[in-house]
């Protein structure tokens, strides 16, 4: 039986090395969802995979595929996203929404939406675009598509809408003042919180404009989420680690 070759378009998003001159990658891909493969030699320098194995490479892959592992045979580079990997801060936001990614999608089911939504991240990172509205707007999407996003589109108990609610994350999601006594831990939100958090919700990032977000409110959606993902996440986010790491950092050196 002759082996079967496939072109496929996708991104990459993971990769480890598998002996002393190969790579395992692993690719979220346009028609295919997330896929993983051998590149052999890529660990070489010289090596033509060398190029189009590396981190957030979006590009055009020949993949020999099989009952098992497939081989990738060549690449054509398509968006390097270079000036990405050049700046360790994109990088790290760029690595945080690769891991939630890798980590939160089955192999090979097929994320038409969310893979133009990841492309236009990394699209939006590398304009320098602000990376905490990039990862907020992305990371809803992607508890959306995992089964766990957070109502936030009305009362998450009785339907009810109005212009502010509390996020509770017990609850998972918005409470209106009449349910309040549900959760009294769940933390009040002001129309303008309220109104962002339906916005990164509902928006596709290739409309990402230059959202202008006071500080306060961003530490605060931000540490909404982190808690939300906490309680219903099932995975350890490395690059989350790291990124927590560059807050504090930013925030001494600021200060």
């Amino acid at each position: 039986m002759k082996p079967l070759f496939e072109k496929i378009e996708g991104i990459i998003i993971r990769t480890q090395d598998y002996g002393e001159t190969h790579k395992i990658v692993t690719l979220f891909t346009k028609e295919k969802g997330k896929i993983a493969c051998i590149a052999r030699g890529a660990k070489k320098p010289k090596s033509r995979m060398a190029a189009v194995t590396q981190p957030f490479i979006h590009g055009s892959f020949l993949i020999q595929t099989g009952s098992n592992l497939g081989t990738m045979q060549q690449g054509e580079i398509i968006v390097s996203f270079r000036k990405i990997r050049e700046d360790i801060i994109k990088t790290a936001y760029a690595s945080y929404l690769a891991e939630l990614t890798d980590k939160m999608l089955d192999k090979q089911s097929f994320e038409g939406y969310l893979y133009q939504q990841f492309i236009f991240s990394m699209q939006a990172i590398e304009m320098d675009k602000d990376p905490d509205i990039i990862m907020l707007m992305y990371e809803l999407k992607v508890f959306d598509k995992a089964g766990f996003a957070p109502v936030v589109n009305r009362c998450v108990n009785c339907g009810r809408v109005e212009a502010s609610y509390a996020f509770s994350i017990k609850e998972g999601g918005f409470l209106c003042s009449q349910c309040l006594s549900i959760d009294p831990q769940a933390v009040h939100l002001s129309e303008t919180l309220t109104k962002l958090f339906q916005i990164f919700s509902q928006v596709d990032l290739q409309q990402i404009g230059n959202i202008s977000v006071k500080p306060e409110n961003k530490a605060l959606l931000k540490q909404l989420m982190e808690a939300y993902y906490d309680q219903y996440g099932s995975y350890y986010l490395k690059s989350k680690k790291f990124l927590k790491q560059l807050d504090t950092f930013n925030y001494w050196y600021e200060n």
